[in-house]
């Protein structure tokens, strides 16, 4: 058999193994996607089913007398104003007072000392936070305030919820400063401008969208915490501004309510989701947009 021949079948043979790896690539790349569609058909099934009953159940129960009215005893008519507005208050103050917090930590880790030791116990314990479950804080500030002071509080609650928004405004502030350019620091270096100024004037501006996506997140994170509720700032029947005693707030309500044989407290449990769901739902969606004008 001439060269020729023996190199035209030795091409023939290489193109049919190329033809049979390229059918079985194709197979398998076919049940793969093919389960990821069935997995993604999975989740969003039961995510409209979740959506599809809050609304029809929590709609009926919103009414004037929900934003007007306090928590109402069995068999009687009422709202929740004071569980919003305690919730409301909560999770504002702990946002304020962990967002810069968080936005520090962030700066630091990017900025200052990414390869430290600190930075890396920082990060380690940061990734602690963000996994640990929410009723482990709960816990956790029950036995340092709540004990410590004799009384659940507002303040104990802030505190919780706090520690929650910390770890989130951390990972997502670091996150969005290391994608900033180099060389835009690096010019404005070239121009003899503090480094302090380099941050807040040009890293801390070019990320700041990601950094209110972070924000937003932790805040759509809190607004429906239960568990670290339930051990500091317990709840409470009546209208109360007071941080420093038992406050009620909208996922304990609910918790509560939803718990109860009661039909109207069943009633307004099913509106408190539903508002709660919205806020969440409408918070997601405010960071999905900045993050794609960014």
């Amino acid at each position: 058999m001439s060269s020729t021949s023996q190199r035209m079948l030795q091409e023939a043979d290489l193109t049919v193994r190329r033809q049979a790896k390229y059918g079985r690539r194709k197979r398998l790349n076919q049940v793969a996607l093919t389960l990821s569609l069935a997995a993604m058909a999975f989740g969003v099934f039961w995510l409209i089913w979740i959506l599809w009953e809050t609304i029809r159940l929590g709609v009926s129960g919103l009414n004037v007398a929900l934003f007007m009215e306090m928590t109402p005893p069995p068999n009687d008519g009422g709202g929740l104003a004071n569980a919003i507005f305690g919730s409301a208050t909560m999770v504002l103050l702990a946002t304020l007072v962990g967002t810069p917090i968080g936005v520090m930590a962030g700066v630091y880790l990017a900025e200052y000392d990414p390869r430290g030791w600190l930075a890396r116990t920082t990060r380690f314990v940061n990734d602690i936070l963000l996994s640990a479950p929410s009723i482990v804080i709960g816990l956790f500030v029950y036995a340092v305030v709540v004990v410590r002071f004799k009384s659940f509080s507002g303040y104990a609650g802030v505190v919780a919820l706090a520690l929650l928004v910390i770890p989130v405004v951390i990972r997502t502030t670091e996150n969005m400063l290391v994608l900033v350019p180099s060389s835009l620091r690096e010019a404005a270096y070239a121009l003899g401008t503090p480094k302090w100024k380099v941050i807040i004037r040009i890293t801390l501006r070019a990320a700041q969208a990601g950094v209110i996506t972070g924000v937003l997140l932790a805040v759509a994170r809190i607004a429906g915490e239960t568990a670290p509720l339930l051990f500091t700032a317990l709840n409470n029947q009546f209208w109360n501004a007071d941080l420093s005693k038992p406050m009620a707030s909208l996922p304990v309500t609910i918790f509560k309510f939803a718990m109860s044989p009661y039909e109207n407290w069943q009633q307004l449990a099913w509106a408190g989701v539903f508002l709660i769901t919205m806020a969440v739902l409408a918070l997601n969606i405010l960071a999905r947009l900045l993050t794609r004008q960014k």
